[in-house]
């Protein structure tokens, strides 16, 4: 739900039984402004929650950042000791350290999503509220309006038991998806084959990346060799 679908029905339940006790105009007009300035601190409070979740995802990423760097590092080292089972351990690591900063990149734009949504709510509440205060005398007419026409209306029709059906339905529906939503999360849990096929295919990919990484070790090793026996050579003449 929108925060204005949510901020409307707030009104749509305040507003009426407050026209139900058949209150003050005046009072209704500041409730209603009050509604929206609190749901105003509300959404910018979400937006603060937002950007502090996005500056932690940062660090996190920094970190895993870092921890890919040193796997291969050390993959590199153990290349050059002669230990190729310690290197591939590195590189399974590295790999591991990967997703979980690839899981973190889709957090971060969902928050940059969010922040946007909340952004966008707080230009227009706003504008609303600013709208609010400078057609208060304008409102507090229409408001008079409302009431006299809400109460002829009631007695000519009386659809309330029809109402609540309908709120009975909307309600039903809402659980549905919230159950739903429930559901989902025990989708697809525990090994099939599609997973031990993308497990293969990381496999070969960690398998050339160390083939890369020891070619790469062994060619340098090579290069320092070569380097020191030049000299030797020269000694010897």
């Amino acid at each position: 739900m929108g925060i204005f679908s949510r901020l409307t029905d707030i009104f749509n339940s305040n507003i009426n039984s407050m026209l139900d006790k058949a209150e003050d105009p005046e009072k209704i007009i500041r409730m209603i402004i009050q509604e929206m300035e609190d749901t105003l601190v509300e959404v910018r409070s979400s937006a603060a929650r937002s950007i502090a979740d996005q500056k932690d995802v940062a660090r996190r990423l920094k970190k895993l950042d870092d921890a890919q760097a040193e796997w291969e590092r050390k993959a590199e080292l153990a290349i050059s000791k002669g230990r190729e089972d310690l290197a591939k351990g590195a590189l399974v690591e590295k790999a591991k350290v990967a997703d979980m900063a690839a899981h973190l990149m889709e957090e971060s734009e969902r928050l940059t999503e969010t922040l946007g949504r909340h952004e966008g709510d707080v230009v227009k509440l706003e504008a609303k509220l600013r709208e609010a205060k400078a057609k208060k005398a304008t409102i507090q007419a229409r408001v008079k309006t409302v009431t006299a026409q809400v109460r002829v209306r009631k007695n000519l029709y009386d659809n309330r038991i029809q109402d609540a059906f309908d709120r009975f339905d909307k309600v039903e529906s809402r659980l549905d998806r919230i159950e739903a939503e429930a559901e989902v999360y025990d989708l697809g849990k525990g090994a099939n084959l599609a997973d031990e096929i993308e497990e293969l295919a990381t496999n070969d990919e960690i398998e050339q990346e160390f083939v890369a990484l020891k070619a790469k070790v062994t060619g340098n090793a090579a290069n320092e060799d070569s380097v020191d026996e030049k000299p030797a050579k020269k000694a010897k003449k």
